[in-house]
């Protein structure tokens, strides 16, 4: 049972606003279920309205929270109790929705991607500067406590000089319930925006530098599933310092096997269930049913999470010693030996949660176009990941940046050097 939104945790302090913000979902499958238990927690965001095409999601929304709900967008727009809108959409929808619901006067938060192009980013950007309202992406992987420590570890000095990045996931994500759209290229991004956008956006947090080159390879291998299901690349920064990143999804093998059997979200997990999403993928008869199970109102989510939420593996190779995420923080393999540090008072839904707090901030208390943490423009975060699906559609590529903002992106040849623009790192 999800307690009313705006019903302040045990947590919060005494002093919260008596008025939060009033937030619209747009979207009420898998992330919007997730977001609407982060923003049922949290003090500072009440949930007055929602939309979505499928009227059983609908109905569940409006049992829970007694709000109204919407079939279309325009009408979610068109309600004048809502402040701010929280898109979830299928992602060839969020770059349209924000520039839609910017248009209406409403703060926008928005899944990531934020868009498939770097052109439609930047016609969210030009909309939110026109309009004078806020709008945030939701890399929520960067919001996770384990990953800010160790970032404020390495710019503390403490490891000595970054040297390279590790991210390593194996999970099961091809074979899990999906739309039928949802790995059609570029119309959706398969797992370049679903998956690999994470590791990417977490290596660029970590690296605390300007991406100087990609490349990459991406390919798949499961007939059943005709869509890509593997990626690797290789990142340079301008500071010298590199990264690595792989990534697959054909529920073989489980990395978090290497991480105690702690699922993504924080949950313990059973081990040895490798392949149990692989036989159910091969059992049933179509994938539209069990995805919209996955959906607000479908399942009973944890309102807990008694570990820290990770994507995978990541360890930080530094002048003094090696970082690696842990169940609950940080392990430094360093000089002087082995030490865990650990972030007590960080369980809970805290990824979510310290994104809706960022709304919150952007919302009442003003602010510029920001994203994750207040970069002024998301559409270069995106740069690399984009610049990693054209790498890896053509085999091998660099990628350079020092383009303007809004520019063409160009097709690419192997080895042509493409310029893209650059995302401050918060």
């Amino acid at each position: 049972m999800i307690p009313p939104s705006g019903t302040a945790p045990a947590s919060a302090g005494v002093n919260e606003p008596a008025t939060p913000i009033r937030l619209g979902m747009a979207g009420l499958g898998l992330a919007g279920a997730f977001m609407i238990r982060a923003v049922a927690a949290h003090p500072r965001i009440a949930l007055c309205a929602a939309m979505d095409p499928l009227e059983r999601p609908r109905q569940a929304f409006a049992r829970d929270f007694g709000a109204p709900t919407y079939e279309r967008f325009e009408d979610l727009c068109g309600d004048p109790s809502v402040e701010a809108i929280y898109i979830a959409s299928p992602h060839r929808h969020h770059a349209p929705q924000a520039v839609e619901a910017l248009q209406h006067g409403k703060h926008v938060l928005v899944e990531k991607p934020l868009a498939l192009t770097l052109e439609d980013c930047d016609r969210v950007i030009e909309a939110a500067e026109r309009t004078g309202l806020n709008v945030i992406v939701g890399h929520t992987h960067a919001f996770d406590p384990n990953i800010r420590h160790m970032r404020a570890l390495i710019e503390s000095g403490e490891v000595g000089t970054l040297g390279m990045i590790l991210s390593f996931n194996y999970n099961d994500f091809l074979l899990r319930p999906h739309r039928r759209d949802e790995f059609d290229d570029p119309e959706s991004g398969g797992i370049a925006f679903n998956q690999v956008l994470h590791q990417i956006e977490i290596i660029r947090l970590l690296g605390g530098g300007l991406v100087a080159s990609v490349r990459a390879n991406m390919g798949g291998l499961d007939r059943a599933r005709a869509a890509p299901g593997h990626c690797a690349a290789f990142l340079e920064f301008e500071n010298g310092a590199v990264a690595t990143l792989a990534y697959s999804g054909y529920d073989f093998f489980d990395s978090d096997e290497w991480h105690d059997w702690i699922a993504e979200g924080g949950t313990r997990k059973q081990p040895g269930r490798q392949g149990e999403t692989r036989r159910a993928f091969h059992a049933r008869q179509g994938d539209v049913e069990a995805h919209q199970t996955l959906g607000y109102g479908g399942r009973t989510l944890a309102l807990e999470q008694p570990h820290l939420p990770h994507f995978g593996l990541i360890v930080v190779t530094c002048e003094r010693g090696d970082l690696r995420l842990s169940p609950n923080g940080v392990t430094l393999h360093g000089i002087e030996g082995t030490r865990q540090q650990c972030r007590p008072g960080l369980v809970g839904p805290a990824r979510a949660t310290r994104l809706m707090h960022s709304g919150w901030q952007s919302g009442k208390g003003g602010g510029a176009f920001t994203t994750q943490g207040g970069g002024r423009r998301p559409s270069r975060r995106f740069s690399p990941c984009y610049a990693r699906r054209r790498s890896g559609a053509r085999s091998r590529c660099a990628v350079r940046r020092r383009c303007r903002s809004g520019s063409a992106a160009p097709s690419i040849a192997p080895d042509r050097r493409l310029t893209l623009p650059y995302l401050p790192l918060i």
